[in-house]
């Protein structure tokens, strides 16, 4: 009797107009500078690679530096006072550009450039320059932390829509937003940024947050990775837009396994970016995932992610509240179900 091949799945999938082998890509992080580390990326199954943030900020905080710098030496003498050029005054994102040039030539996928900057004339600027250096696409790295009592949520993001129309008009590669979840209507705000052009949203922007160290008294800023539970609110949005917006949909924060995959997928994500379960686990991580996945699939007859995109969005569910709960309904009319597991001692 003769055997039958395994079945291939079809794990490719489309996200900002990319053709992608699968829904796996790398978010940014400190990890992708690293030229033998994309390659190890890229070899362990990557669909494309997010490169580590062009912050303006930290552009000007060097600049700022160096001419403290140079004028430290205002005080000496003459020869003393000409030990540095002119020129030297500014630092711009050249060699920066120049890293990104060097990652885009190491590998076969697509290097998709995150971008934030602080005046609008910089993001049409950057984003020009990431263009011509080789960017598939620019991820805008979209955050605001009120610290000004007088400037109101609307204006916000008005601020962001009008980025997002002048950098679309200042590139010709697909351009999406990594949103924080701390809008006050996340829906309204996505809806509004789609219209102007969008052409993705990434959900959602892992911020850091300060902490306090009790025993030196001072502000320190822990790097904390994500964890399992994280991915629940970029589930539930991705649900909710599904079928809403025309912008492409990826999921971040908390995707650890390919479970977690799967479950964006049913949800409606196009693709999702891992950081903190590469840095946990290692490259390789990206082919377990990709295993499990064509595994589940294969159990349920699946050959592609089509057929069980979106299967549990908020528009194909069959339980209407299934996007809308938002406390602990079930925890409060259930009790002795958590008490079983969680006995009080």
């Amino acid at each position: 009797m003769k055997q039958q091949k395994p079945k291939i799945m079809n794990i490719k999938t489309k996200y900002l107009g990319l053709e992608l082998k699968n829904p796996i890509i790398v978010g940014a992080s400190n990890l992708v500078t690293d030229t033998d580390m994309l390659k190890k990326l890229e070899d362990a199954g990557a669909s494309a690679i997010v490169y580590k943030s062009l912050f303006e900020e930290q552009i000007h905080l060097e600049n700022l530096e160096l001419h403290q710098d140079m004028t430290d030496y205002n005080e000496r003498n003459a020869e003393m006072t000409n030990l540095f050029q002119d020129n030297l005054y500014e630092v711009g994102p050249e060699e920066f550009l120049h890293a990104f040039e060097k990652a885009k030539k190491a590998i076969n996928i697509p290097l998709i450039a995150s971008l934030n900057c602080v005046y609008d004339d910089t993001w049409y600027e950057y984003a020009r320059h990431l263009e011509s250096a080789g960017a598939d696409a620019i991820e805008l790295n979209f955050y605001a932390v009120p610290i000004d009592f007088d400037v109101e949520g609307k204006g916000i993001i008005n601020e962001e829509l009008d980025v997002i129309e002048g950098v679309k008009k200042a590139v010709r590669i697909p351009v999406s937003v990594k949103l924080s979840p701390f809008y006050t209507n996340p829906l309204y705000a996505i809806s509004e940024m789609d219209r102007r052009g969008a052409d993705g949203f990434v959900l959602f922007n892992r911020l850091f947050q300060p902490d306090i160290n009790i025993d030196t008294e001072k502000h320190h800023f822990p790097y904390n990775l994500s964890h399992e539970q994280d991915a629940r609110l970029a589930l539930r949005f991705a649900g909710l837009l599904y079928g809403e917006v025309h912008a492409s949909i990826c999921a971040t924060m908390g995707i650890f396994t390919g479970a977690d995959v799967i479950k964006m997928i049913l949800a409606g994500a196009d693709a999702v970016q891992v950081v903190s379960t590469i840095y946990k686990n290692g490259p390789k991580q990206i082919t377990r995932m990709l295993d499990e996945m064509e595994a589940w699939m294969a159990t349920r007859q699946y050959d592609s992610l089509e057929s069980f995109r979106g299967k549990l969005s908020n528009k194909n569910t069959s339980d209407p509240y299934a996007y809308k709960r938002a406390q602990y309904i079930d925890i409060l009319m259930k009790s002795e179900e958590i008490f079983k597991k969680y006995p009080l001692r």
